[in-house]
Parts: C-alpha cells; sequence; structure tokens
C-alpha cells in the first residue's frame, strides 16, 4: 500500500472492526486490540492511517516539547494519532487543547492506550477520542513525550507509522499496512457471509438451519 486512498477507506468504512478482526485472525495477524473504547456515545468511527506518539513517565530528563504538538503537526487530514501511555488511567496525556488542535487539522481522531481528559470539550468539537477512561489529573509532572512517529505498542499490538487504524463501539484494531489488501479482501468475504446468515434468520431459518448451511464454527478456516 503506497498510500491510503479514498478507495481503501471508503471499503474499511462499509466493514465493523469485528469483520477485520476477524480476517486477520483467517490470516494469522495479531491487530485486534483491547479494553480501548469511545469515550462517548456520539463519537464517530475513527479510521486513518497512524501517526504515533510514546509517552513515558516525568523525571530528571526533562521533554522538549509539550506531548502531542509534534504528533498534529506531521498528521495529514484524515489521520488517526495513536498515543501508547503503557494503558495508564491515572493520568491525562490528551486534552481539549490538544483536540481542537487535531480537529482543525481534519485529524480522523485519537486512540489512547491511557486515559484523556477535557471530554465536555471534544464532544463539543464533534471529535472522536478512543481510551481506557477519562481523568482530570494533568499530565504535567506526570507523563511526558518520549517520540513521535516510532513503533510503539498499542493495547497489546504493535503500531508502526502508517499502519491502519480503526475504531468503532467495539474497539480498536491495527492492520499492518502490507497487509491492507489481504485483509480487506478477507474482510469483505466475511462480511458478505455474515449478511447471507442474517437474511436467512430473518426469512425464517432456524438457527441450526442457517448454522449447518453456512459452517458458522468454520468461517474463518
Amino acid at each position: 500500500m503506497e498510500r491510503f486512498t479514498e478507495e481503501y477507506r471508503a471499503r474499511f468504512a462499509a466493514l465493523s472492526t469485528t469483520n477485520v478482526s476477524d480476517a486477520m485472525d483467517a490470516l494469522g495477524i495479531h491487530g485486534a486490540t483491547y479494553g480501548i473504547r469511545p469515550m462517548w456515545h456520539t463519537m464517530e468511527k475513527v479510521l486513518g492511517p497512524a501517526v504515533t506518539l510514546k509517552m513515558t513517565a516525568a523525571g530528571q530528563t526533562k521533554g522538549k516539547y509539550h506531548l502531542g504538538v509534534r504528533a498534529i503537526d506531521a498528521a495529514e487530514p484524515g489521520d488517526v494519532i495513536v498515543v501508547d501511555n503503557g494503558g495508564r488511567i491515572d493520568t491525562s496525556c490528551w486534552g481539549g487543547v490538544l483536540a481542537t488542535g487535531a480537529s482543525v487539522k481534519g485529524i480522523s481522531g485519537v486512540v489512547i492506550d491511557g486515559a484523556c481528559r477535557d471530554l465536555d470539550d471534544c464532544v463539543e468539537l464533534n471529535f472522536p477520542v478512543y481510551a481506557r477512561g477519562t481523568v482530570v489529573a494533568t499530565a504535567r509532572g506526570r507523563v511526558q513525550e518520549e517520540a513521535t512517529n516510532v513503533m510503539v505498542q498499542f493495547g497489546g499490538v504493535q503500531v508502526r507509522p502508517g499502519d491502519i487504524v480503526m475504531g468503532d463501539k467495539s474497539g480498536v484494531v491495527v492492520v499492518p499496512a502490507e497487509w491492507v489488501d489481504q485483509v480487506l479482501d478477507k474482510a469483505e468475504q466475511l462480511f458478505r457471509k455474515e449478511e447471507g446468515m442474517v437474511a436467512q434468520i430473518r426469512a425464517g431459518k432456524t438457527m441450526i438451519e442457517v448454522d449447518e448451511a453456512f459452517q458458522y464454527e468454520r468461517m474463518l478456516k
């Protein structure tokens, strides 16, 4: 994948994270994260190439930049900022000012392995934030930016700049950039199969009949 085209975006947008997760399982790719959810029920799906932000604990070595500003500067419209804060929920690593800057730039959203704050601001901006939770405590004096656009760990999954991030109400998946075509093809195949199953159930077929017809337990084989 040389670039994330509008065709790619439209194909992913027609799917769910569970379709994509199942496709990666079928292909033997580890990409399903855990524990990161949209922070408000109105928040839209996030989808786009990753711009990564790696956090570390504050200490004697001081950070050179306020966290997140370089990631926002590096991002293109439609990108997703991925924040690795090691799952910490005792301190924020994203807030309203950053959300405003990202929203103005057209960034798709932010996904955080950790906590955010200023959720009211994010909701008012209609800027999607996915995280493990919210907290009022500032990052200042607690955590700081370690690096931008490097390989990170996010919800147990490796994420590199340019990998494709997708989030909906079920959670977040990460598709390695070199596997996008294969994952999309498989996910679309599984989606069509599940749609066929649902259609037959609604038409009056029993679950046993549908299960036997579609070999549901073996869908990923």
